[in-house]
């Protein structure tokens, strides 16, 4: 009887915490959020979450703070996030460096998967190949048989080394077996300015990143890797319409809250992103930044990340790039 009643107790407190948390849930946000970019201001996941902030602000009733902890390629915010109360008043504004650390760090100081409760992804954008305006190839077919006619002579820079412009790189010379150089540099402004100086012979960069090098002419926009034609290029075929099908590579932005943040706090998170993204100022914001509104379960997006994670992993396994203490 006394085991019985013990049980009885222990099951009560249980399920009266459980309706506690439940109701805690339901009443917020009572506080301020805070929304971490790994990143510095102005880049792209800054912009997502810029864009992002100010409507959910509105819809859940309290302030989404934009917080910048740049550092260690954007795992020192997403450390932040992951160790961070499960209150739901710190999220992480997530991309593909988040999957991208994942592949080149042998260690990092929280799980990528499990240490995040996946909330919506908002965003996606692929990249945009270029060159200088006086390079032998128009597209992507010339370019292709030119860098297979020259083995070695011909090179790609990249932001620096386990960038996903590197990775799209990469996935070029595997996908259509070229014998191309990788040339790292340490910033975006960095590589365009190479690539104008003709140090290198093309780069994959973000669209937002050299758009007004292509309107104007210093750069030619050769394919984009997308699997639809960028809205802010919209003459620019994709690999697949330009002879390379299967090629694709997309760069994404997400939101995540810490491991074990309650559901009600996550669906209703859910909910207002969703909102917020079929808001006509929204949807023009994100085009400004060549990139498409996208919205997901909380399941599609760890399903996503987790894809991400193996596709790269298996790239940067076949390259031979190795993995970073």
């Amino acid at each position: 009887m006394r085991l019985l009643a013990a049980t009885r107790v222990a099951l009560a407190t249980v399920i009266f915490a459980a309706g506690l948390a439940v109701a805690h849930s339901d009443d917020w946000p009572l506080h301020p959020i805070r929304m971490i970019v790994g990143f510095g201001p102005g880049g792209g996941t800054d912009i997502a979450a810029r864009f992002v902030a100010a409507p959910l602000s509105e819809i859940l009733g309290q302030p989404v703070v934009v917080e910048n902890r740049t550092g260690a390629g954007g795992m020192t915010g997403a450390e932040l996030v992951a160790h961070g109360s499960r209150d739901g008043t710190i999220a992480l504004m997530m991309s593909n460096a988040h999957a991208i650390s994942a592949v080149m760090y042998k260690t990092l100081p929280y799980d990528p998967m499990n240490d995040f409760q996946m909330v919506s992804m908002v965003a996606t954008a692929g990249l945009v190949l270029v060159a200088a305006p006086d390079f032998p190839a128009k597209n992507l077919s010339e370019l292709v048989a030119l860098v297979r006619a020259n083995p070695g002579k011909y090179n790609f820079g990249s932001a620096g080394v386990g960038t996903t412009q590197q990775f799209a790189g990469e996935l070029l010379k595997q996908t259509a077996g070229l014998n191309i150089v990788h040339v790292p540099y340490r910033t975006t402004p960095a590589v365009v300015a190479g690539l104008l100086g003709k140090e290198v012979s093309f780069v994959f960069e973000l669209v937002q990143a050299v758009q007004g090098q292509i309107q104007t002419g210093a750069l030619k926009a050769i394919a984009v890797t997308s699997p639809q034609r960028n809205p802010v290029l919209p003459d620019v075929p994709t690999f697949a319409e330009a002879g390379i099908p299967g090629y694709e590579v997309t760069s994404w932005y997400g939101v995540a809250f810490p491991g074990g943040t309650p559901m009600p706090i996550v669906d209703k998170t859910n909910a207002g992103i969703r909102k917020l993204l079929e808001s006509d100022a929204v949807r023009k914001q994100v085009l400004t930044m060549g990139a498409a509104v996208k919205s997901s379960t909380p399941d599609e997006l760890k399903t996503h990340i987790a894809s991400e994670i193996a596709k790269w992993n298996a790239v940067r396994e076949k390259a031979g790039i190795p993995k970073e203490q």
